[in-house]
């Protein structure tokens, strides 16, 4: 297992402000990742990849939240490809990763599932959130921002873009890395 090398995600999905529309199930639509180099703790590289959903539409709710249009998700690749991409570009397989709590990797759990798609990613999952929250003796789960200001680091970009909230998840594992809370 390669090990230097931390990948952070964080996805965004088609979202509705209340129930999904008949036959509309959450698909992503953003997969942002940042690498991170456990050796020198330094975010080296961010990436969005735009993926188009099949069997749902971005609503006006996810646009306002992610700041994503569905013009935008339009000339994303194929979920398949962007598993694929994940693999072959950022060795999803073999490297540990980690989010900010279970939700994406449900996601990619329930879609691969659902879609007949190989699941991208190796078995080395790290929940960010709970380790977070297990740093500070606490059973509040905070939220991505709230972590952010509970440690003084800022929010940087644009908050519920994969990107950027992958990119800022990452500054909050360095921050555990550097006070040794971080799993090895």
């Amino acid at each position: 297992m390669n090990t230097r090398y931390l990948n952070v995600v964080d996805v965004e999905a088609t979202c509705w402000e209340r129930a999904n529309p008949p036959d509309q199930p959450n698909e992503i639509i953003e997969i942002g990742l940042c690498v991170l180099d456990t050796h020198t703790l330094e975010r080296v590289s961010k990436h969005s990849i735009l993926v188009r959903p099949d069997r749902s539409e971005v609503s006006e709710f996810c646009t306002a939240l992610t700041t994503l249009t569905p013009e935008q998700v339009a000339t994303g690749i194929s979920f398949a490809e962007a598993c694929t991409l994940l693999r072959t570009e950022f060795d999803a397989d073999s490297r540990p990763w980690a989010s900010w709590g279970d939700y994406d990797r449900k996601q990619f759990e329930r879609q691969c599932a659902a879609t007949g798609v190989p699941y991208p990613f190796g078995s080395t999952h790290t929940n960010a959130k709970t380790t977070f929250s297990a740093a500070r003796n606490t059973t509040h789960r905070f939220g991505m921002a709230g972590a952010l200001k509970e440690t003084g680091l800022p929010l940087e970009g644009t908050h519920h873009r994969g990107d950027d909230d992958a990119w800022n998840i990452a500054a909050l594992i360095i921050d555990m890395m550097k006070q040794n809370v971080w799993p090895a």
